[in-house]
């Protein structure tokens, strides 16, 4: 093995797959790209990490509600065009040609071009480390969109794209919640 200078050590685990993360502020709509994601268990509870740094992180505050949107492989340039750019100064939605879906619970659309969308309320935020905690209220999945693969930041400017399924259900199953 090669040494790795411990300010990298970050990129071997870099959580989650990229989430564009949608708000409503009560004016207008803004999405944000965002890589530090997790789930916190096996139900639809999540956190993702954001601060008064972004935009949005005002509308989370102010009205406790977000999308988180997830993108497949073929949207890489979007969700990195996204997060390279401030709602305060653009449109994003029209900027990147990104379509609105009416939400069934919560203000902040859709993204109709995303492989899924998970509907969710801030539960706490965490201003110390700033971890915005969520949990899911509905969820959508396009299982006819072609590409499936997910985007994963690597977090030094690199992504890498998942595919490939292994089924290891029927060895996990004492382990797996009911249904799954």
């Amino acid at each position: 093995m090669e040494t790795l200078p411990l300010h990298k050590a970050f990129t071997l685990i870099e959580p989650g797959p990229v989430v564009l993360v949608t708000t409503h502020d009560g004016g207008k709509d803004n999405v944000m790209t965002i890589t530090w994601t997790m789930g916190l268990d096996l139900s639809a509870s999540f956190a993702i990490t954001t601060g008064p740094w972004n935009y949005s992180y005002a509308a989370l505050k102010k009205t406790k509600e977000c999308v988180l949107a997830i993108p497949a492989a073929d949207m890489l340039d979007t969700a990195v065009g996204v997060g390279t750019c401030c709602g305060r100064d653009v449109d994003k939605f029209e900027q990147f040609g990104l379509t609105r879906v009416k939400a069934t619970h919560v203000h902040p659309p859709l993204i109709a071009q995303c492989l899924a969308n998970i509907e969710c309320q801030v539960v706490e935020i965490i201003e110390r480390h700033n971890i915005v905690i969520l949990q899911g209220v509905a969820a959508w999945f396009d299982a006819e969109r072609k590409e499936q693969r997910l985007i994963h930041a690597i977090g030094d400017g690199t992504f890498v794209m998942d595919g490939r399924r292994f089924d290891r259900k029927e060895m996990m199953r004492s382990k797996l919640p009911g249904g799954v």
